[in-house]
């Protein structure tokens, strides 16, 4: 790494946005589409290229794609502050994104010649002469970052310019055109430098979507004989119920009378179909752990993102449905994580 010559080198501390519920407006912001995919801090010193992810681990070994494609720029060196994600079918896979993080080159190198990624860049923090940019306000970052892209990647297909706009009409239009394949709408000011590990001057706002699910199970709460967590399930077109997440968002004062509901409900198999428990690379011994349910319980979640047949992260209860026949849970009701990417990137 001795030939990076950069004022700044990995491990850095991105700057990160705070979570709102709504977005700010006024001239002094800049909107940017919050892409679903990996942040990424790249670096490049000649013929050294270092790709750091959000968490400050290096990413360089699961995107060689990526890293051949920057030293092949004619930009001797810079750093540039991006989102990496996976076209697929005109939109993006975060699951195809998670494949690369494989132990095995050779299974890394087969994934990324089937589906390359693309680096949709949104900062400059160093130049192409190799001078900082973090104290220059974000106006003038982004004023270098797109002359940047113009004379140094303009025919690269696979090095992107993020759209940004002082319109916040645009920014929500993005969210309507372009469906699943943003993860929101963040917001920075225009006149702040890049404050590395901090959050001042730059929010996210996340898109909340919400489903109707079945509860095929339910978890007790670790160490106790309450109920932790409901098990969530969408009937597929082969008529099957299948296991897509979990909520856990029950109030404490709530948790010994649903207990004692659900435990009356209790039945085999639960879920028809795809069960809890089944591979993963997330798996631990509790996940085989759980109560089968009749699947007569319905409930409203809130969620971000649906991908690989299931909710990414865990879902925000809303309320029960009654008013609502379980076989009416169907995926179709999802949005999925495929949008139409070029959209907002214009081609």
């Amino acid at each position: 790494m001795k030939d990076l010559a950069l004022p700044i080198k990995p491990p850095y501390p991105v700057m990160d946005a705070e979570p709102v519920r709504e977005l700010p407006r006024g001239p002094e912001w800049q909107y940017e589409p919050k892409w679903d995919g990996f942040r990424c801090l790249a670096f490049r010193g000649g013929e050294t290229v270092e790709l750091q992810s959000k968490s400050g681990k290096p990413l360089a070994r699961y995107f060689p794609d990526v890293v051949e494609m920057l030293k092949s720029l004619r930009a001797p060196r810079f750093v540039i502050d991006s989102e990496l994600v996976i076209p697929v079918d005109g939109g993006t896979s975060f699951e195809e994104l998670q494949l690369r993080l494989h132990p095995a080159a050779s299974r890394v190198r087969k994934l990324a010649a089937a589906h390359p990624a693309v680096m949709v860049a949104f900062d400059l923090l160093a130049d192409e002469k190799g001078r900082s940019l973090l104290a220059a306000p974000l106006k003038d970052r982004r004023k270098a970052l797109e002359l940047f892209h113009a004379h140094f990647a303009k025919d690269v297909d696979r090095l992107r310019l993020s759209p940004a706009t002082t319109s916040l009409k645009k920014a929500q239009g993005w969210l309507r055109r372009a469906g699943a394949t943003l993860d929101g709408i963040v917001a920075k000011r225009l006149g702040f430098g890049y404050r590395s590990g901090d959050r001042t001057g730059m929010v996210k706002y996340k898109v909340i979507r919400t489903a109707d699910c079945v509860v095929g199970g339910f978890r007790y709460l670790e160490g106790t004989k309450v109920v932790g967590s409901l098990l969530l399930g969408l009937y597929g077109e082969d008529g099957l119920l299948h296991h897509v997440g979990f909520t856990s968002a029950i109030k404490d004062e709530e948790r010994k009378a649903l207990t004692a509901r659900l435990e009356r409900l209790r039945r085999a198999p639960g879920f028809t179909g795809r069960a809890p428990g089944g591979p993963s690379r997330w798996s631990t011994e509790r996940t085989g752990e759980w109560e089968p349910l009749k699947p007569v319980l319905v409930v409203e979640v809130a969620y971000d993102q649906f991908t690989g047949g299931r909710f990414r992260h865990g879902t925000r209860f809303l309320r029960w449905r009654p008013d609502k026949a379980p076989a009416q849970c169907t995926f179709d009701q999802l949005e999925k994580g495929i949008g139409n990417l070029n959209t907002v990137l214009g081609r």
